[in-house]
C-alpha cells in the first residue's frame, strides 16, 4: 500500500514536471524533431529512476545498478529506455550524408545564370548601402530620439531585409525592455516597428494604430513560440521572420520543416505559416503559394548548406572528405540582392582547397530557393574587401561584405566602408575579374564614375555615346538642391516634364541662367531624372 502511495505521488510529481519542461521547452510533436526525440528520452529517464527509488525498501541503500533492476516494471522502463535512445541514434545514422550522399546532392535544384540577363544595371540610387550591423547602429540611434517609448522598449535585432515597395529595406519590431515593463505595458502591445531604408539610410519610426499583441518578447499565451506551438503542435518551425506587408501591416513569417531524407535528414521548407503580429490571425500556406509580399521563407544558412551539400556530394561523401575531386562550396560570407521584386542571397563559389579565388557565384531566391550558378572566376570577397581597405587604409576604414553587381556590363563587387564608430563613410567598386581595378569615393554617383573611367582606360569597356540624348529649351523651373555635399540644379525645360540634373561643380556657368533662358545639353536619360553630360555653347 504504501509503494503503490509513494508510486502515485512519484507519477503526479512527474507529471507536473513534464507539463512544465514542455510548456517551457515547446517541443513538436513529431518524429523527425530533435528536441521531441530528447523530450521523451529525458522523461523516460527520469521515470525509470522515480520507479527505480519508489519500489525500493524503506532506507534501503542502493549499491549497484542490480538495486533498481527488481521487478518486471523496472525492467521493463530499462529496456523501453535503452530501446529509444538506439531508435534515436540509428535514426540519426541512416539520416545522415554519410548513407544517403545522393539524395542531399539533389537537395536543392542548381541552373545556370546568365548574368547580364539576370543582373540588370541599376541607378546608383537603387544600391542598398546598409549591412545588418549599421541598419542596426542607426536603428538604436533612433530609439535613443524617441522620449515616449525609449524608457519602456528596446529595438529587436530581427532586421529582416525586405523588399518594400520595390525598395530594399530591413524591418524590425520593438520589444518589452522587461518582465516588468511588460507587466505594464502589455495591454496595449508593441506601439511600433522600425523600417529602415537601406538606400537612402533613413530610419522610420512607423507608429501602430493597435499595438503588436504577439511577439517573441512576450509571454504567456501571446508569446510567440507558444502560440504557434499549440495552434500547430507538430510543427518543426526554421525561424521567426517579422515582415510587412505592401501596407505596412506587421506579420510574423515562420517557415515550417520538411524533413524527406530518413528521420533528421535533407531539412527543407513545406509550409509557411503567416501570423498577423497585431490581431494574431494565422494563415497556412504551401511555399508554392505563399504572398508574393513575403521574402523570406528559406533562411540563408538553410540555401548555404544545401548549396554546400550540391558541390561536395558529386563523387559521394568520402570524395568529400578525402579527394575532393570537383568539390566546390560557398565562401564564408553571404549578403543579400534585391531582384525581380524578391531577394536573393549572394555567396562566392570556390574550390574546396581554399585558395583565395572564386570558380563562380550563386544567387538563391529566399522565397522560393531558386538557385542560378554563374560561373565567373575572380577575385573571392575578402581578398575584394582587403583590396578595398588598402586604398584607404590612412582613414583606417573597415570593409563590409560585398554586393554583387552590374556596373558598365561588368560583375562588380561594391563595398561600405565603415569608420570605427560603424558608420558608412565612404565606397568602393572592385572589378571581380580583375580586383586590382579598385575606385573608391565619398558618393555612390562619384565612385560609379571613377570606376567606368577605370574600366575604359583598361580597355574591358568602351566609353558608350549611343545612350547621350539632347535636349534644349527655355528654362520653365531651375532648382537647387544639395545631393551628397554638393550642389546640384534641377531644371525644367517649357512643354518638357522630365528633370534634369547639373552638377554645378562640374558647370559651374550654370549660376548664370535664370527661368526663361534658352538651354542646349546632352545628358544620360535616367528614371527618377536625367544627368547633364555636357551644356552645349
Amino acid at each position: 500500500m504504501k509503494k503503490t502511495r509513494n508510486i502515485i505521488i512519484s507519477l503526479f510529481v512527474f507529471l507536473l514536471a513534464l507539463f512544465i519542461y514542455y510548456y517551457i521547452t515547446l517541443p513538436a510533436i513529431n518524429v523527425h524533431s530533435h528536441s521531441f526525440w530528447l523530450f521523451i528520452i529525458t522523461a523516460l529517464i527520469v521515470l525509470t529512476l522515480i520507479i527505480g527509488f519508489a519500489l525500493n525498501r524503506k532506507g534501503h541503500v542502493i549499491t549497484s545498478p542490480k538495486d533498481f533492476m527488481k521487478g518486471p516494471l523496472m525492467k521493463a522502463s530499462v529496456i523501453l529506455t535503452a530501446f529509444v535512445i538506439l531508435f534515436y541514434i540509428a535514426g540519426a545514422l541512416l539520416s545522415s550524408p554519410i548513407i544517403n550522399s545522393g539524395k542531399y546532392q539533389k537537395l536543392l535544384p542548381v541552373k545556370e545564370g546568365d548574368f547580364k540577363k539576370d543582373i540588370k544595371e541599376i541607378s546608383y540610387s537603387e544600391i542598398p548601402v546598409l549591412d545588418k550591423a549599421s541598419a542596426t547602429l542607426l536603428g538604436s540611434r533612433k530609439m535613443g530620439s524617441i522620449t515616449e517609448y525609449v524608457s519602456q522598449f528596446e529595438v529587436s535585432d530581427n532586421y529582416t531585409q525586405i523588399n518594400y515597395k520595390g525598395v530594399p529595406t530591413r524591418v524590425t519590431p520593438l520589444q518589452y525592455g522587461n518582465a516588468i515593463k511588460w507587466i505594464t505595458n502589455h495591454g496595449k502591445g508593441i506601439p511600433a516597428y522600425m523600417r529602415i531604408d537601406m538606400t537612402t539610410e533613413n530610419v522610420e519610426l512607423v507608429k501602430l494604430s493597435k499595438g503588436i499583441k504577439y511577439s517573441q518578447s512576450d509571454h504567456f499565451g501571446r508569446n510567440l513560440n507558444r502560440y504557434l506551438r499549440f495552434h500547430y503542435p507538430t510543427y518543426v518551425f526554421s525561424s521567426y521572420n517579422f515582415e510587412i506587408d505592401e501596407a505596412g501591416i506587421p506579420y510574423w513569417v515562420c517557415p515550417v520543416k520538411d524533413y524527406t531524407i530518413g528521420l533528421f535528414g535533407g531539412e527543407s521548407i513545406g509550409r509557411v505559416v503567416l501570423v498577423n503580429a497585431v490581431t494574431g490571425d494565422l494563415s497556412n500556406y504551401k511555399v508554392s503559394e505563399v504572398p508574393e509580399w513575403v521574402d523570406r521563407v528559406y533562411s540563408a544558412e538553410l540555401l548555404i548548406q544545401q548549396f554546400n551539400y550540391y558541390g561536395t556530394l558529386k563523387h559521394g561523401y568520402f570524395n568529400s572528405i578525402f579527394s575532393q575531386k570537383d568539390s566546390l562550396q560557398t565562401t564564408k560570407g553571404y549578403n543579400y540582392l534585391a531582384l525581380e521584386d524578391d531577394v536573393w542571397v549572394y555567396t562566392g563559389i570556390t574550390s574546396v582547397g581554399q585558395d583565395e579565388s572564386n570558380v563562380g557565384f550563386v544567387l538563391m531566391n529566399q522565397r522560393t530557393a531558386e538557385t542560378r550558378y554563374y560561373s565567373i572566376s575572380g577575385a573571392e570577397e575578402y581578398s575584394a574587401m582587403a583590396s578595398a581597405e588598402g586604398q584607404v587604409q590612412h582613414l583606417g576604414y573597415t570593409a563590409t561584405f560585398p554586393l554583387l553587381l552590374n556596373i558598365g556590363g561588368e560583375p562588380t563587387y561594391f563595398i561600405a566602408l565603415k569608420d570605427a564608430a560603424g558608420l558608412v563613410k565612404s565606397y568602393a567598386m572592385v572589378n571581380i575579374s580583375r580586383y586590382q581595378i579598385v575606385a573608391t569615393a565619398e558618393t555612390i554617383k562619384e565612385c560609379e564614375r571613377q570606376y567606368l573611367q577605370k574600366l575604359q582606360d583598361d580597355n574591358i569597356i568602351q566609353e558608350d555615346t549611343d545612350t547621350l540624348q539632347s535636349a534644349s529649351g527655355n528654362i520653365a523651373k531651375l532648382a537647387d538642391v544639395v545631393i551628397d555635399g554638393n550642389t546640384h540644379y534641377y531644371i525644367l525645360l517649357q512643354g518638357n516634364e522630365q528633370i534634369f540634373d547639373i552638377n554645378v561643380a562640374k558647370f559651374p556657368e550654370i549660376i548664370r541662367y535664370n527661368a526663361g533662358d534658352f538651354l542646349k545639353f546632352t545628358y544620360t536619360p535616367g528614371t527618377a531624372y536625367n544627368t547633364v553630360e555636357e551644356i552645349q555653347k
